[in-house]
């Protein structure tokens, strides 16, 4: 791996005391993800969407208004999520954001990454190197906070 798609992947992990199905359930059901968005970039989401496997779309609301249609690239029940944002009917636009949990000790090791090798929009660039580890680990502190963890 070059250097440029090191600098594209930025991750955070932690442990949180809670069973990964229950953390699972907040993180594969977009009506509770603004709850727990450490980027503030999370308005709402429709009610029912909760993802079941790859090939699903699920739609998000922006603090700012814009609609995503986040399209999902890799489920495994309980252990991994990963979807690709849309402008809505239109291809992903190139980023991944990815949750993955392994049971460890009382709790799960959570693991949140941010992975933008494929976005080639230039206007989009900015915004994906403003996306720190700082950010990553914010939302699994809050998902801490809402699971009891």
């Amino acid at each position: 791996m070059s250097d440029t798609e090191v600098s594209r992947v930025v991750q955070a992990s932690r442990i949180i005391e809670a069973p990964a199905d229950v953390i699972f359930e907040h993180i594969a059901d977009p009506a509770r993800q603004p709850a727990w968005d450490g980027n503030d970039n999370l308005a709402e989401a429709p009610d029912g969407q909760r993802v079941r496997g790859v090939g699903d779309v699920f739609s998000m609301t922006l603090t700012q208004g814009a609609v995503r249609e986040n399209h999902v690239v890799e489920f495994e029940e309980g252990r991994t999520i990963a979807w690709k944002p849309a402008e809505p009917g239109s291809p992903p636009i190139g980023h991944v954001w990815r949750w993955e949990l392994e049971p460890e000790g009382t709790g799960t090791r959570v693991t949140h990454t941010y992975d933008w090798t494929d976005l080639h929009d230039e206007q989009r660039i900015p915004r994906a190197q403003r996306t720190q580890p700082a950010n990553l680990l914010a939302s699994i502190d809050r998902l801490a906070g809402v699971v009891g963890g």
